[in-house]
């Protein structure tokens, strides 16, 4: 497996979206959606991280990062998601690889932390955990869950979606 990450091209967006709908398309917990939600994310500028995995010059992954707002006003934390693998490249480290760029590339931007929605048994190997005390209005607790990237002990806010998640 010869992966490359790097950062999202003007020319790959097409393939992004191609990607990210066949990623979801089988997915038990998915709205079908999450194509929409990345070009929303970009048709906003709220993509502040977006990387690909390729392949043989060929798309095989898709990792999106966004701002997040906290109730308390508090800045500097973003949301991670979707993430997409290529159906048939599914369970190989794909998207391990696009989970760890990004988590670092997020630190080197000077994040405080990040959030999303997801299986925990997957994002806890990544350092994720749900918080009794954190939540997200309609969602069940354990599966929004957060990384903070200091010792952030506050876990008493509400997180509320973008725009381009409504």
């Amino acid at each position: 497996m010869n992966i490359k990450i790097r950062d999202e091209q003007p020319e790959d967006i097409k393939n992004i979206e191609e990607l990210t709908k066949a990623a979801f398309l089988n997915a038990e917990h998915s709205s079908h959606t999450e194509q929409f939600i990345v070009n929303s994310l970009r048709k906003h500028k709220q993509l502040t991280i977006s990387l690909v995995a390729t392949e043989n010059d060929l798309i095989v992954g898709h990792v999106a990062i966004s701002p997040v707002t906290i109730t308390s006003g508090e800045t500097g934390w973003y949301g991670l998601g979707p993430i997409s693998v290529c159906p048939n490249k599914q369970g190989i480290g794909i998207g391990s690889l696009l989970m760890n760029a990004a988590l670092q590339k997020l630190k080197e931007l000077g994040g405080k932390g990040c959030v999303l929605l997801g299986d925990p048994n997957y994002y806890s190997r990544f350092g994720f955990k749900s918080y009794p005390d954190l939540n997200l209005p309609d969602v069940p607790n354990e599966y929004f869950q957060a990384i903070s990237f200091s010792k952030y002990k506050r876990w008493s806010h509400m997180f509320e979606q973008l725009k381009a998640y409504l």
